[in-house]
């Protein structure tokens, strides 16, 4: 695909915006959050939303798909959980002549937008059985693979605060998101907006949105150039977490056990280009990378027993390499 031209910026631009708005008719102060979902949407890419219960993150989720006019689905994820009931189950059916066979029922992974409500509620075995969509866009039962729909992309949330009864994702699975975003607790102002908006016989909804097709953004986001210094950058921050590279950072030099993978930097490109495009420019700049940095690499750290002793964030090793 040839290089980008102002029209194709505005026309993503305009889907872009059109997307957040409708979003924020009915979400009330996660504008950070919500450029974050929007920008992995585009791009592609899984996200892991983290936040207190009650701040809305199902809700943004199902507002996205109702805007994008996707299917959503929902999974509550509880130890109980088996793999069957996310990715489906074959089935013994019988035909009018009395014949049986072997019928895939599909399961609720089988959507556009997946919703996995407080995936790290389920065991290891189940949390395993997104792992082959998320990467492969298909599943596998009884030897048969299953394409999941495109676009397929899992929006996962968990809870930071109950972590009785939780099972920490397995550091595989968190590479496959391209994001972590932080859902934060609501200032008094937009405190007030959600009463407004819930306590009222006002109830604001997204409507759909007309995009013009998402595999086009694909095409284009990755269409947009990028110069060897700013590539430069994004590999400079990652290998700046690896504790055994000559440009690692102090910290991570004391206290990370494994730096970010290079799925990190893969993140860093493609949401950069985005940032790029949506600021109505066709190259991609030192600071579009690192603006993503935190999202992209905080959960794609793994810390050393020193370090979750001392309470070292992930954030602070990532902070220290951007300021290097």
């Amino acid at each position: 695909m040839p290089e980008p031209s102002e029209t194709d910026a505005r026309e993503f631009c305009r889907a872009f915006d059109a997307l957040q708005q409708e979003m924020e008719k009915v979400l009330v102060g996660q504008k950070e959050v919500i450029e974050g979902v929007l920008t992995a949407f585009f791009a592609g890419g899984h996200t892991l939303l983290e936040g207190a219960p009650g701040l809305g993150k199902t809700v943004l989720v199902r507002t996205l798909g109702d805007a994008a006019g996707l299917k959503f689905s929902r999974i509550q994820f509880t130890p109980d959980l088996m793999p069957g009931d996310i990715i489906g189950t074959n089935l013994i059916v019988e035909d009018e002549h009395g014949k049986k066979r072997f019928e895939f029922e599909p399961g609720p992974v089988f959507a556009n937008l997946v919703l996995a409500d407080e995936i790290n509620r389920a065991t290891p075995k189940t949390q395993s059985a997104l792992l082959e969509a998320m990467q492969e866009r298909q599943v596998s039962v009884s030897g048969v693979r299953h394409p999941v729909p495109s676009p397929f992309l899992v929006l996962a949330t968990q809870n930071p605060l109950e972590m009785e009864g939780t099972y920490p994702l397995p550091e595989a699975q968190l590479d496959r998101f391209l994001l972590k975003l932080h859902v934060e607790y609501p200032g008094a102002e937009d405190l007030h907006e959600i009463l407004r908006r819930t306590t009222t016989q006002d109830h604001p909804t997204a409507k759909p949105v007309d995009i013009g097709g998402w595999g086009r953004w694909q095409e284009l986001i990755r269409s947009v150039p990028t110069a060897h210094e700013v590539e430069a950058r994004a590999v400079y921050i990652v290998l700046a977490t690896h504790p055994e590279r000559a440009e690692a950072v102090p910290l991570a030099k004391k206290y990370v056990r494994y730096g970010a993978s290079p799925r990190a930097a893969q993140a860093l490109m493609l949401c950069a280009k985005i940032s790029a495009l949506r600021d109505g420019r066709f190259h991609v700049s030192k600071d579009d990378i690192d603006r993503w940095a935190l999202p992209a690499l905080r959960h794609r750290l793994i810390l050393n027993f020193e370090g979750e002793a001392e309470g070292i964030t992930t954030e602070a090793v990532i902070r220290e390499a951007l300021g290097a």
